[in-house]
């Protein structure tokens, strides 16, 4: 009888100490710091899913929260618990909050657990379907033919299209007239409807416009050409002739500052899978992005590229003198 009742409370305790592995049955909420719809949020659904199968079957919900350029969803996960069932999807703007934001309420680099990066995505710069330039040299020449009537479209201050258009008007030494939009969506159908000439956007947006010929594309970001069948005749800029303009829009994966080393370490192993796994890598390749295979799928390297960024980033924005407040 006593080895009996030995017996069931060791398989109890080995009951509630499966039960307290996490994930477990709670669910985890990806938190994304843009609309629904949108490339960011078309990653997290990809993210969620595949993360889902790497951590064993974990429900993830996906919650975004929109609004001055993802600062909302950070300051949201910053305070949040830090037990890893909240995490945190964002892009470039990761970096460009600290130049674009002086009033903050959280430190980029302090308040969050680095967890790895997932994904890069290249911008492709689109002309609107009537312009007649057939190559970028001869975009280049309309530029200059038409100094203090080009509309250049961008989704709205610190987005990635408003940073890639600031690069663009400093190496060309153009000025445009920029026209912020609440979003990536409506300035591109603004751009197929001609209402604004020029657009930065990324490949993930541009790819089926660009297909179907409702944009020109004139070139991409990247240091390489892209293999997307849409894309892959497109020219970087840096074969054109601008060395130093290389921009992608890279995605990463955050939670709250205090995570144990032990949930860090297992929700990158997940990570870590989760690039792997072939149905992911195909769907973000189909989209024109591209898959982070270095070491910056560990969250030490992820921080350091992340700090480097700040300080490139910050530089272009600091020149410009545009500032969110």
């Amino acid at each position: 009888m006593k080895r009996l009742v030995v017996l069931l409370l060791l398989a109890l305790a080995s009951l509630a100490v499966r039960a307290q592995a996490y994930p477990g049955a709670r669910p985890i909420t990806l938190v994304v710091a843009f609309a629904a719809g949108g490339p960011v949020d078309r990653l997290a659904h990809d993210l969620a899913e595949a993360l889902s199968r790497s951590l064993g079957g974990a429900t993830i919900v996906i919650e975004n929260i929109a609004g001055a350029g993802g600062t909302i969803a950070a300051a949201k996960v910053a305070r949040a618990r830090p037990d890893g069932y909240t995490l945190f999807l964002h892009h470039v703007g990761m970096a460009t909050t600290p130049a674009l934001h002086r009033k903050l309420s959280f430190d980029v680099l302090r308040d969050f657990e680095y967890l790895g990066m997932i994904s890069e995505v290249p911008m492709t710069l689109v002309a609107r379907p009537s312009l007649q330039a057939r190559s970028f040299a001869e975009l280049r020449q309309w530029m200059a033919d038409n100094r203090g009537r080009i509309m250049l479209g961008n989704a709205g201050l610190g987005a990635a299209s408003h940073l890639c258009g600031l690069m663009l008007q400093s190496l060309l030494q153009i000025n445009m007239t920029t026209v912020p939009y609440r979003g990536t969506a409506p300035a591109l159908a603004d751009l197929i409807r001609g209402q604004i000439d020029l657009l930065c956007d990324q490949s993930t947006n541009t790819s089926g416009q660009i297909e179907a010929g409702r944009v020109k594309a004139y070139a991409v970001t990247s240091a390489r050409r892209l293999a997307t069948p849409a894309l892959e005749d497109l020219p970087t800029l840096q074969e054109l002739g601008f060395e130093d303009f290389e921009l992608t829009i890279w995605n990463a994966l955050y939670a709250p500052r205090g995570l144990t080393a032990e949930r860090v370490a297992r929700i990158n192993a997940a990570l870590q899978a989760t690039l792997k796994d072939p149905v992911f890598v195909r769907k973000q390749q189909a989209l024109g992005a591209v898959v982070i295979e270095d070491g910056r799928q560990q969250p030490a390297a992820h921080r350091r590229f992340v700090q480097r960024q700040i300080e490139i980033l910050g530089a272009v924005i600091s020149a410009a003198g545009v500032y969110a407040e």
